[in-house]
This record gives structure tokens, sequence and C-alpha cells, in this order.
């Protein structure tokens, strides 16, 4: 059993929903990534996701692009970030997911890149850009080697749509709250409520909702819908403030 499916059950026998905290890798450094994800774990993190820095990220607002951006000033590579996973392991086996484009992965090499990321300790992988469709290649040597894909459904997602992300995702299904991108403004109505319970009659696969939550109002409201929560903008902008993270990772702790 996966690191991911272990913590979502775990969770499910004490009625607890997941909390996924989102930050940029090597923003300001690596060394402080690594330093935050054990921070973030002992704030109440569940699952972390890390942020592979990318030039064109698509499907991320300012906040986060801004954080990418100051990344590669620094050298952050895919690579150097497997090697930071690989040291982050020695002190932690809380969960962790590499939010990548695929272009990265691509130059990569599927395969190569499967191998070292399962290698350095990432248990899962969400790739924006990569849609179940074309990830037939990506999928099938993921398995073989045992590594998550997590792949993302929209509020404008068909029933059809929602079926083939449902067979795709391992360890959890995303759900994009909005119809944007990240650090956008939630909506909370019932197209959400919606598709999350056509989800649940059609895969008993844990559901995780990102985009768009920022406080611990919006997180308890959602986390009633869902099985896990992602925060990311409002992280990575108190990061780039030189603020504290804890406190508010733990106020969301509270209410979910």
């Amino acid at each position: 059993m996966s690191r991911i499916t272990k913590k979502f059950k775990e969770l499910q026998k004490t009625e607890r929903k997941a909390l996924i905290p989102y930050i940029m890798s090597g923003d300001p450094s690596l060394r402080a990534t690594k330093k935050y994800v054990l921070e973030l774990e002992d704030a109440g993190a569940d699952i972390i996701e890390l942020g592979v820095p990318f030039s064109d990220p698509l499907a991320d607002g300012p906040t986060i692009q801004r954080a990418s951006e100051r990344s590669l000033k620094h050298g952050t590579t895919l690579n150097k970030v497997l090697e930071m996973v690989n040291e982050v392991r020695k002190k932690t086996d809380i969960p962790l997911i590499l939010m990548t484009y695929y272009n990265p992965v691509f130059k990569f090499g599927i395969e190569r890149f499967v191998k070292a990321a399962v290698t350095a300790g990432v248990d899962g992988v969400i790739i924006p850009d990569l849609i179940p469709d074309e990830a037939r290649e990506f999928i099938k040597i993921s398995r073989r080697h045992r590594l998550e894909t997590v792949f993302l459904l929209a509020p404008t997602s068909t029933p059809g749509r929602i079926r083939k992300v449902a067979g795709a995702s391992t360890g959890f299904i995303y759900y994009v709250s909005i119809t944007g991108i990240t650090g956008a403004k939630l909506s909370l109505g019932k197209g959400m409520e919606s598709t999350l319970s056509s989800l649940k009659e059609i895969t008993a696969k844990p559901v995780a909702v990102g985009f768009g939550i920022s406080n611990p109002a919006e997180a308890r409201m959602v986390s009633k819908l869902a099985d896990g929560i992602i925060i990311g903008s409002a992280i990575v902008k108190l990061i780039a403030q030189r603020k504290s993270i804890t406190h508010f990772v733990k106020s969301i702790r509270k209410v979910i």
C-alpha cells in the first residue's frame, strides 16, 4: 500500500480530512524547502505537494508564478528537486507529491523520471497539462513502478470526463474548485457539490479539492464535501513575505 493510500485510510478511520499544503521547491532555496516540509508536517499536514518550477506554469496564478520565477533564478531544476526529496526522506515518511508540468518530465524522459522519482522517495505526481487521454505511456510506466498518478477534474467536467479521470487517477482525485488559475477567489456553489456527489457514485477513491482555498472558513466548508483540501497560494505568499507558515497551517488543521 502506498503512503498516500495508507494516509487516507488512516484519516477515514478517525473521520478526519486530509490537509495537503503546496510549496514551491527552491523558493527561497532548496535548503529552505527541506525545512518547510518538516515544519508543515509538525503543523499537521498529512500529504505535501512540492512544486517543480517551470517557465510557463499555465495553471498557476501570480503568486505561484512569481515563486516559480524566483526558484528558477536560484538554479532549481527537476534533478535538484529529486535530490532534495531524497535528502528529506532521511527525516520524514510523510507522503510527497510532485506538481510539475509535462515539458520537464518529457525532456527528462518518462521512464527515467518515474524511476528517479520513486527512488528519491516521491509518492505521486500531478501534471496539470497532461490529460488522461494523452497519458497512456506515463500511466503504464507509473503503474509498473508504483508511482501514484493524480489527475484533475474541473467544475465543467462532463460525466464521461469524470469517469475517465476517476479511472486514471490513483492515490486520490484532484478536484479544481474554480474555472481559473491557482489563487483565484473560491466559488462555493451547487456545481462543486453536484460533481463531488457524482464522483462518489462512480469511485471510492478519495477526492481532494484545491485552487482558491485561502482561509479556515473556506477550508471548513470545502472539507464537508471532500476527503481532503489543498492549499497553495496562501502558503506560498507567506513564504514570500518571510512570515511563519506554522500558525496558518495549524488554523486550517483545526477546522478540518
